[in-house]
């Protein structure tokens, strides 16, 4: 199987062990709410699922819905995909895990405190968990433009098979167009 195939699986599988971390974090701190380690692990770290959290519990108010409705499901999509070594099912995970890394970003930002630059243009100070969000973003992105990549080749292919067909067929025109007119009247 192709290494590029392979790492498409990057994306979704690094969306899936940030949500299942900040999951655990969550429930860890359920049974220690006295821990300063683990409220700056849920606080710092994993921030963005909490702020991701509040915007999606507006519209769907299910316990978890982050891991077992949206991770879950993109992760078991690119493992079926690896397995049945099925591109379209790779295409689905990478485009929907870059689709929830997109809606971190997106959640993250608008809830966040605003500052004023020079340049007078409004941005968000995160107040942590920078790293996290560039892990997931950079791999969901990677896994996204391989997966183009892919198809691109792939058309590139479909293309070049396509001209030589139409090459030959032209020569054989060409040919017994020539043998017409070689013929004496």
């Amino acid at each position: 199987m192709n290494r590029l195939f392979k790492l498409q699986f990057l994306g979704p599988l690094a969306l899936f062990a940030a949500t299942l971390c900040a999951e655990l974090a969550a429930r860890a701190l359920e049974y220690d709410p006295s821990s300063e380690f683990l409220w700056f692990v849920n606080l710092r770290m994993f921030g963005i699922f909490q702020r991701s959290h509040a915007m999606l519990s507006e519209a769907i108010p299910i316990e978890r819905f982050q891991f077992f409705g949206l991770a879950l499901p993109i992760f078991a999509l690119a493992c079926v995909g690896l397995a049945a070594r099925s591109r379209p099912l790779f295409t689905a995970a990478t485009h929907l895990s870059v689709a929830y890394a997109g809606f971190l970003v997106v959640s993250w930002q608008v809830g966040a405190p605003t500052v004023r630059q020079a340049s007078l243009v409004t941005i968000a100070v995160p107040s942590g968990g920078q790293f996290v969000m560039a892990t997931i973003l950079g791999t969901c992105l990677l896994s996204f433009a391989i997966t183009h990549l892919l198809y691109f080749r792939l058309v590139g292919q479909e293309i070049r098979a396509l001209a030589k067909l139409v090459s030959g067929i032209f020569r054989r025109f060409n040919h017994a167009a020539a043998s017409v007119s070689d013929r004496p009247c």
